[in-house]
């Protein structure tokens, strides 16, 4: 018989390596707690239309990525391509839109585009975001960069940069489209290209073909036409930026690859990931949560890529190949079969206490048992036989620098707590 594989560009952690992918999203998830958002679980599907009118349907998402299917009840379900749109839907639904303002909310888990699958690029793929909504101040613009960049610093990212741009407001973006439209009809397009430029004339920028990106090199870009009110609330967000200590680098052609974006807009691009460097980004969404028949209320967030920067991690050698980050802070080893009960009941007060221990199980040498306690990642191990458990005291060991220490097992959560 056969053996099932996973499904082709799917991806997929396992032990050991899933430990480092736990600590990339739960140090991601931490700064976006830090500043007070709070969590929102949302459907892995959703009703269609929803990223039609979300999203844009001049988007490659819409137009060509999504897994689209219809249920037993002749419903188009889509599993979700992105996050904000279903917040969206579930911040008007659940009217969190009418009640304290700004709503800071933050969601991670897996999402799905039908792509060419590639180092970096999957159908399945991991995200943490965060959105931040009823607030325009470009205060709120500079936290939520903010987040991203301080859990990529925690985690100790270095070879990544930040481009910002701004996408201007309504009147910003009516008198670009006007000359930008002007410039595209000169231009020899294929049907298919001129739909789209005529759905939406930004989306020629976001086009990776070597051919359009040299036609559009020389469009004109927003930042020309920003509004005096754009342009100082961008003026405040660099500025802010600066007293951050967050460099920035201005790029004028970024539009990113979804529609609802608008004011200040930004991604963070790691130098050693070849051609899927973005690791993460986003921008302000005015006009949005309106579109979808809720309040006409501003609204900025990110999305940021948890399997890119596990990848951005291991590309610096932030973990090291032998070793993983692992949350476990002891590791018990019972000195022959006749101390295996008393280690056992002495795992269980550990954990009844919130110490994250375990043992090696089964009658095993003690060469194999401390091989065990090595791989696991614990911080400390110690051995446990007859003398040990007469005396009431064990010798615990730092696995990471060997150095050891004489405590009682009556008080050994304790010490673990206190070291």
């Amino acid at each position: 018989m056969s053996k099932f594989a996973a499904p082709k560009g799917v991806s997929e952690y396992f032990p050991p390596r899933s430990q480092n992918f736990e600590f990339v999203r739960n140090t991601l998830i931490g700064e976006a707690v830090v500043c007070g958002y709070q969590l929102i679980e949302l459907p892995v599907f959703e009703d269609t239309e929803l990223f039609k009118r979300g999203v844009g349907e001049s988007t490659d998402v819409v137009s060509k990525e999504m897994y689209t299917f219809e249920d037993r009840g002749g419903r188009s379900i889509t599993l979700r391509p992105e996050g904000t749109a279903g917040v969206m839907r579930s911040v008007i639904e659940n009217n969190l839109d009418k009640g304290q303002l700004p709503v800071k909310i933050w969601y991670s888990g897996a999402f799905f585009r039908a792509e060419r699958p590639q180092a970096g690029r999957y159908r399945q793929f991991y995200q943490v975001g965060v959105e931040a909504i009823g607030l325009s101040e470009p205060e709120i613009d500079v936290e939520v960069i903010a987040i991203a960049d301080r859990a990529f610093k925690k985690l100790g990212l270095k070879k990544y940069r930040l481009d910002i741009t701004s996408l201007g407001d309504a009147s910003s973006r009516a008198a670009h489209r006007v000359d930008l439209i002007k410039f595209i009809e000169g231009l020899n397009l294929d049907d298919a290209t001129a739909v789209r430029a005529k759905l939406n004339p930004l989306r020629l920028f976001d086009d990776k073909r070597p051919e359009i990106s040299s036609a559009m090199s020389k469009a004109p870009v927003l930042l020309d036409y920003l509004s005096e009110e754009s342009r100082k609330n961008f003026e405040s967000v660099k500025s802010l930026l600066e007293d951050f200590g967050i460099a920035y680098q201005i790029n004028p052609r970024m539009v990113r690859g979804l529609d609802y974006y608008t004011g200040t807009t930004f991604e963070f691009v790691h130098e050693l990931l070849g051609a899927q460097s973005g690791i993460g980004g986003g921008g302000r969404y005015d006009g949005l949560m309106s579109q979808l028949g809720g309040a006409d209320l501003s609204g900025i967030g990110f999305g940021l890529g948890v399997d890119r920067i596990l990848l951005a991690c291991e590309a610096e050698g932030i973990f090291s190949s032998d070793a993983v980050t692992s949350s476990l802070e002891i590791y018990l080893i019972p000195l022959g079969s006749e101390n295996t009960k008393f280690v056992t009941n002495l795992l269980n007060q550990l954990r009844n206490s919130g110490v994250i221990a375990d043992m090696s199980y089964g009658d095993r040498a003690l060469k194999g048992a401390m091989k065990s306690a090595d791989k696991s990642g614990a911080k400390y191990s110690c051995v446990i036989g007859e003398s040990e458990i007469s005396s009431g005291s064990l010798t615990l060991k730092e696995m990471k620098s060997g150095v050891t220490k004489e405590v009682r097992i009556d008080s050994l959560a304790q010490a673990l707590k206190e070291i």
